[in-house]
């Protein structure tokens, strides 16, 4: 396990509403599948590129029991009536030697506010202290808000011969 087990960071909101980005940790389960209650279909869509409202033991593990090594994964919380509440979560996944494949959500009411880009952006920094050469993302066609955030940081669309979504990779130097 590395430091990122450890890692968090406070930041604001635009709108100054104070986040913690930190890892997630094995107790987070109940709280993950919380936030994951209040996702909407198309949400779950793009995300799952399926509908899923259930998931077996083997995923609830699967999303909370990383290694920090090969599968990093951060959570955004906020304060909520006097406690933290998840309310996004980022993550990636080695996907070969020096790369790793990215997947992100952000529950419905806090969407648009910027925590997706502040989660890619504490990931990347994590992915480069990892010495990942390549990040890359999956991303259904009609997700333009995804594609933006990927855009702004540097992702670019990247030849691949599935056609149902878009191969977006960012390489770190």
């Amino acid at each position: 396990m590395s430091n990122a087990a450890n890692y968090a960071r406070n930041e604001r909101l635009r709108d100054g509403t104070a986040v913690e980005i930190r890892g997630i940790r094995p107790d987070d389960q109940a709280a993950m599948l919380a936030a994951l209650g209040q996702v909407g279909t198309q949400s779950l869509q793009r995300r799952f590129f399926m509908l899923k409202r259930h998931f077996s033991e083997k995923e609830r593990a699967f999303f909370v029991e990383v290694d920090f090594k090969n599968h990093v994964a951060l959570v955004a919380c906020v304060a909520n009536a006097g406690r933290s509440t998840i309310v996004g979560g980022a993550r990636y996944v080695a996907a070969g030697p020096g790369c790793a494949e990215t997947a992100f959500m952000v529950i419905d009411a806090w969407q648009g506010r910027g925590i997706g880009g502040l989660l890619l952006r504490h990931l990347i920094s994590l992915a480069r202290e990892a010495k990942l050469k390549e990040l890359t993302a999956e991303v259904l066609p009609d997700n333009a808000a995804m594609l933006r955030v990927l855009g702004r940081f540097g992702f670019e669309r990247a030849e691949r011969c599935e056609p149902h979504t878009v191969h977006m990779a960012l390489t770190l130097t």
